[in-house]
């Protein structure tokens, strides 16, 4: 793990992750719970998981990177940013949960006039997997558009479930953090999320 990764997972574990009993949008029980936003809404944050998925993006050479809102927007904006800035710009979109109920009654959001993943590489992205079915969502429009689909990366694999119900569509997951590395890595006693902050180290 590099030194940008380990401060990423800090952030990560400090303001998104909560160990317990949850009960999961897919009506399941967990005793991991991420809610990746104010990770992914912090300047650290946000700027350390563009730079993590790039760093899985760019040598795949796809041709768009995009996610089923809301979970996969903020970290695909970050990213197309930071992409531009480093030289290597990878194109991105956003699959709305419902089309559009005016205008062009779009689901995918992004793209502009004439633009098409007809015959493009695409990976589906989110923030994080679970059962997979976030990912399944906007791989299935973005197939319907015409792209290849066949990789999809997030920040966090729950490695429950997600790899297998993707693998079953010709889809591989990748991903920057596994959940258990957070059990492993949970404190036994509260800490001070001020203080521990102040010791997470800064990179350039």
């Amino acid at each position: 793990m590099s030194a940008d990764e380990r401060e990423l997972f800090e952030i990560i574990r400090i303001r998104s992750f909560r160990r317990g009993k949850f009960r999961l949008v897919s009506g399941r029980e967990s005793e991991l719970y991420f809610n990746l936003k104010p990770t992914m809404m912090s300047p650290q944050g946000a700027l350390l998981s563009a730079r993590a998925l790039l760093a899985r993006i760019w040598p795949e050479n796809v041709d768009y990177v995009g996610g089923l809102e809301m979970g996969a927007v903020p970290v695909i904006a970050a990213l197309a940013a930071l992409s531009a800035v480093e030289g290597r710009p990878v194109k991105t979109f956003f699959v709305r949960k419902q089309a559009k109920g005016h205008g062009t009654m779009d689901m995918i959001e992004g793209l502009a006039s004439g633009e098409t993943l007809a015959g493009a590489r695409v990976m589906a992205i989110d923030d994080v997997a679970t059962s997979g079915g976030s990912i399944l969502k906007s791989v299935e429009v973005a197939r319907a558009a015409g792209a290849q689909v066949d990789l999809a990366l997030v920040l966090i694999d729950r490695e429950e479930g997600a790899a297998q119900a993707l693998a079953a569509q010709n889809i591989r997951l990748l991903s920057v953090f596994k959940g258990r590395e957070f059990l492993e890595a949970a404190p036994t006693h509260a800490h001070n999320e001020s203080a521990a902050l102040a010791n997470v180290p800064k990179t350039g």
